[in-house]
């Protein structure tokens, strides 16, 4: 039996051998298929040599071949914006940038977010928080400082200056962490912890300063964060020369602001947070002062009755004045005979399309909510300004503050244009 069984393994070997030399021709005859020949010799004895392809020569000939026969080297192509420079590495890798990533249970990201949505922490701590690439990519360019990126996808960092990443804190984090925390519905993967920016530090877009105007913009009690935010648009997109905005409006720097303004915190100055007492320091010199308010009291007084007849007067009797007027009379009782309303600043009406542009305008736009407040029309009134009326359809409440401002600001930015145009021909 012993023998039959090394018999048997003595017949089998050379079936092994067979086997595995089959594999070895197999695999040697697709690495010669895969080969590019460098001759052909043809039946006939005939041999003809083979031009390497494009970018490729045979190793022997290459060594062979004099150091002054080979190809010399073309330059790399690069384009302007790609152009290597001299003082700061110019890759990723070059720049020796690193990037921490997050661990489950890291809390980095939601102790930062917590900050920068709340105002008070958000102004005590002097930092604001960007989201998207876009939005990221317009504050560095108008040079505002990052502190601290947390991303998803590391080519969303690769996309921003190298130049302005050095010393920010780089965290990768996953996705659904920063979906969590995002306003958007559609997150970017990529949020920015950016030191609240100072507008005199700022470097608008020359495009932008270019076509600056004399006109200013002042909001006065607004707090619905979509209407500032598209009244910020509607000043760049105007060539308004600063916006103000005074205590009682919401913070500018808040997100819903940022998500509606659409870039605009950086092509136009924003002065946030002023008093009224302070607020003629930032206006230029003879400067006049407007007011949009298509209601009050001593609107409908000075007012045409073909302006009436017309419906250019808002239907609500005593409007937003109604409440000074309350205070005044609880205070005659102190105050002496045929004084009591000479406080209340009378200002004259004026259509919104006809010229207020001669000196150096601002237009006062005050929230929906509370209108405008007695500061503004008392500035108006110091500085010889004027109220100006958007004729409205009768039963029409008012526009809405963010179309209201819209409207006079490009009707000033027609008016400019118009001037300029005529003293041009002249």
């Amino acid at each position: 039996m012993a023998a039959l069984v090394k018999g048997w393994r003595w017949a089998t070997r050379p079936l092994l051998w067979v086997v595995q030399t089959w594999d070895l021709d197999r695999r040697r005859w697709v690495r010669a298929l895969r080969r590019s020949p460098v001759r052909v010799v043809f039946p006939s004895g005939q041999v003809v040599e083979r031009k390497p392809g494009p970018g490729k020569q045979p190793q022997r000939a290459a060594a062979e071949a004099s150091p002054y026969e080979q190809r010399p080297k073309q330059p790399l192509q690069v384009s302007r914006s790609q152009t290597p420079c001299t003082w700061a590495p110019c890759t990723w890798e070059e720049s020796g940038l690193r990037y921490d990533k997050a661990l489950p249970g890291d809390r980095r990201l939601s102790s930062v977010m917590t900050i920068v949505k709340s105002r008070p922490f958000r102004e005590k701590q002097g930092k604001i928080l960007l989201e998207g690439r876009r939005l990221i990519a317009d504050a560095l360019k108008a040079g505002a400082v990052p502190k601290v990126f947390f991303f998803s996808r590391l080519e969303y960092i690769k996309e921003l200056p190298i130049d302005k990443l050095k010393g920010v804190s780089l965290i990768k984090v996953k996705f659904e962490d920063i979906k969590d925390w995002s306003d958007l519905v559609t997150p970017q993967g990529i949020m920015g912890i950016f030191a609240k920016p100072d507008h005199v530090k700022m470097t608008y877009p020359e495009t932008q300063l270019r076509h600056l105007l004399p006109l200013l913009l002042i909001c006065d009690n607004l707090r619905d964060p979509g209407n500032l935010g598209t009244i910020l648009r509607s000043a760049a997109g105007a060539g308004c020369s600063k916006v103000l905005l005074t205590k009682g409006c919401v913070d500018a720097w808040e997100p819903k602001v940022l998500r509606a303004a659409m870039g605009a915190h950086f092509q136009v100055p924003i002065i946030n947070n002023l008093d009224w007492e302070t607020l003629p320091n930032y206006l230029p010199t003879n400067t006049r002062v407007y007011v949009a308010d298509n209601c009050g009291l001593h609107a409908q007084a000075q007012l045409s009755n073909k302006a009436s007849d017309h419906g250019w007067v808002c239907e609500r009797r005593l409007s937003r004045l109604h409440k000074y007027e309350e205070e005044v009379e609880e205070e005659e009782d102190d105050l002496e005979p045929g004084a009591g309303k000479a406080w209340l600043p009378e200002l004259e009406v004026q259509s919104y399309d006809l010229d207020w542009t001669e000196a150096p305008a601002a237009v006062v736009i005050g929230g929906e909510t509370h209108g405008l407040s007695l500061e503004s029309l008392q500035l108006a009134e110091s500085t010889r300004g004027k109220r100006l009326l958007i004729p409205v359809v009768p039963g029409v409440d008012s526009l809405n503050s963010a179309m209201a401002a819209s409207i006079l600001l490009f009707e000033g930015k027609r008016q400019l244009r118009v001037k300029a145009e005529h003293s041009s021909r002249d």
